[in-house]
């Protein structure tokens, strides 16, 4: 067992630290070439002529480049539109269409590419605007100046010269997003270098602050009342629009200057688009819209992404506060999200999907009156202090105190030092890895299902083993004979690292999600009762280890296995029914509803066949085990 564990050990750390550090993907640079084209041919022909050689020839080869991109992309339903719409896109270069044409050719290209192959485009929290003034300062002034119109000290002698971001044209076509990209990535044949080295947050509060050249201060103020008179625009921009729209689409309908005015206000207090509190939402509501239209148009697949996309980019960014205060809906929405994706996959008539899309629709709304109520009160943010801790930290304690128990039983002290350092370590990995998805970088909702989803499986399989084998050693003779076989040697390195491994990975699994509770439940307020309810599950958890070792040193050492062996039994099918969960809310595991079933989160039932079944066949697979090792134990 310890060299399968030091075999599995390693993957799972790579599956968790993977998505932590995913490259830029090839659809976000092709994104960018569409964007570039889209922006900069107007300086390149007019009226159907070549004003700049150099710069038409650019834009050739970036339509190229956008071509043999789309072309390397998997397959997808829509990528023969992209193929088409992308050769009408040269073809239109070639002849030296009008901008207007060629931009707009672009931007549809760019929208239909992100609809089909979806990619995070904003921030989980709006970018610092002050960080990226300091930045600017630091990093860009020397070439594109203080003012930002590209005549800085070291600009002289660059060819192609710095960007001027005050020119409001180019301004108003170009998105934070598109920034964004160029701060990634750089610009070839330019002297524009790649920022990649720079912390995410970072970049975004660059391009943010780039953004704003273009839009003076002086005209926030009127951008602040254009955006606090109109409750419709404070309902649709959502940081994902702001971030990746252009200036002059974010009020096509208006004067140029109020949407200059309010560009000028948004791009210098991005904080003020959270003030809904229900951005997320929009983007579900979105992402729903767009899987509805994609399904009645025969793309089934694109309306699986979509629907998908609803769930992992829109709706699990308000689970958390949520979760505190209505469980029950939460769960509706849940339940509802797996119906719309099984009915898509099932290719069910058109009619049911917009049905389900209907249901979602009017749980979300529900959803966001309950986000827009006022902060909860003491009571509600200290009982839900308290059943978050216990709910999250319960499975783990109970697993940690057995193993912790079997050691003093085993009179094994000096072993105990390696469960300790287990769980320890997975603290303080579980508050890294949440600082650094919450400062550094962005972990996508996928990668926090598939971490917890591989996670939970993997614990459950081992504890499957564990289980068995307490088992077994259940009869006191089985034991006498294991402590004589084994115990008196010396603890080998393998089996230090078992349970130092065993102790991590059921608490970190814990860890990274409880806290993302506490921190959606912490910008409610009531920060006394929230720690007061903390404090209070933290007494409860010590209690419930204490009897628990307490117990222990009293029981005889067969009922201890027996009991213990059924614990962990329990715990593991807990664990796989909540891992192939996580897999399903990740779009990595089929859905198929089981209507009327039960949802018990305690137990880790989730109404799916496939969940269902993994629990049933894990219970089946201790019960044969149980039975294979009393009878090996009874055999004479």
């Amino acid at each position: 067992m310890t060299k399968v564990l030091r075999i599995l050990l390693p993957l799972l750390v790579m599956g968790l630290a993977a998505p932590l550090s995913a490259a830029p993907s090839s659809v976000q640079v092709t994104w960018r070439l569409l964007d570039y084209i889209a922006v900069d041919y107007a300086g390149a022909v007019g009226h159907g002529e070549i004003i700049d050689a150099a710069e038409y020839q650019e834009m050739v080869e970036f339509a190229g480049a956008a071509q043999q991109s789309i072309r390397q992309l998997p397959d997808h339903a829509g990528k023969a539109e992209l193929e088409r719409r992308v050769q009408e896109l040269k073809q239109a270069i070639a002849e030296r269409r009008e901008p207007t044409v060629v931009a707009r050719i672009s931007r549809e290209l760019g929208s239909k590419l992100l609809t089909n192959y979806p990619v995070p485009l904003a921030p989980a929290s709006p970018p610092d605007f002050g960080r990226g003034a300091a930045l600017y300062a630091e990093q860009c002034a020397t070439c594109h100046g203080a003012a930002g119109d590209g005549t800085g000290p070291a600009a002289a002698g660059l060819d192609p010269p710095p960007i001027d971001f005050t020119d409001p044209i180019r301004a108003r076509e170009r998105s934070v997003f598109a920034l964004y990209q160029v701060i990634e990535q750089g610009l070839e044949g330019t002297s524009m270098p790649s920022f990649s080295g720079l912390a995410a947050p970072d970049k975004w509060a660059l391009a943010l602050y780039v953004g704003s050249f273009g839009f003076p201060a002086e005209l926030a103020p009127s951008g602040e009342k254009v955006w606090k008179g109109d409750a419709a625009l404070r309902q649709s921009v959502i940081l994902e629009k702001l971030i990746t729209v252009t200036p002059n689409n974010l009020l096509p309908t208006s004067p140029l200057q109020a949407s200059d005015a309010l560009n000028a206000f948004l791009r210098r207090n991005p904080q003020a688009v959270m003030a809904s509190a229900s951005s997320g939402l929009n983007i579900a509501r979105d992402r729903l819209a767009e899987a509805e239209a994609a399904y009645k148009r025969g793309a089934q697949d694109q309306a699986r992404d979509l629907a998908l996309s609803a769930y992992l980019d829109g709706f699990e960014s308000v689970e958390p506060t949520l979760a505190v205060r209505d469980a029950k809906l939460l769960a509706g929405v849940e339940r509802a999200m797996a119906a719309l994706r099984t009915d898509i996959s099932n290719f069910a008539p058109a009619e049911r999907v917009s049905a389900d899309v209907r249901e979602l629709h009017s749980l979300l709304a529900r959803a966001d009156a309950t986000l827009r109520e006022k902060n909860s009160s003491a009571a509600s943010s200290f009982f839900g202090s308290l059943t978050i801790l216990l709910r999250e930290g319960l499975e783990a304690l109970l697993l940690v105190v057995s193993m912790i128990a079997f050691l003093r039983k085993s009179e094994r002290q000096d072993a105990l030092r390696h469960v300790h350092a287990g769980w320890i370590a997975a603290l303080a990995a579980g508050v890294a890895t949440w600082a650094l998805a919450t400062s550094i970088i962005s972990i996508s909702g996928a990668s926090r299902e598939i971490t917890e989803g591989m996670g939970s499986i993997f614990a459950a399989l081992v504890l499957l083993w564990v289980g068995i084998w307490m088992h077994g050693k259940s009869q006191a003779d089985a034991w006498q004979k294991y402590i004589r076989t084994h115990m008196s040697r010396a603890m080998s390195r393998g089996s230090a690292w078992f349970l130092f491994g065993l102790s991590f990975l059921v608490v970190y699994r814990e860890v990274f999600e409880t806290i993302l509770f506490y921190a959606a439940l912490w910008e409610q307020g009531n920060v006394n009762a929230i720690l007061g309810g903390a404090a209070v599950a933290l007494g409860l958890l010590a209690a419930i280890a204490f009897a628990m070792l307490r117990l222990s040193q009293k029981l005889p050492i067969g009922k201890f296995f027996s009991y213990s062996s059924v614990l962990i039994a329990v715990l593991a099918v807990v664990l796989i029914g909540k891992g192939i969960a996580a897999l399903q809310e990740a779009g990595m595991i089929s859905v198929g509803v089981l209507p009327g079933f039960p949802r018990i989160e305690l137990l880790g039932i989730t109404p799916t066949i496939q969940a269902v079944s993994a629990q049933l066949v894990m219970f089946g697979l201790l019960a044969l085990g149980f039975w294979w090792s009393r009878r090996e134990t009874s055999a004479p």
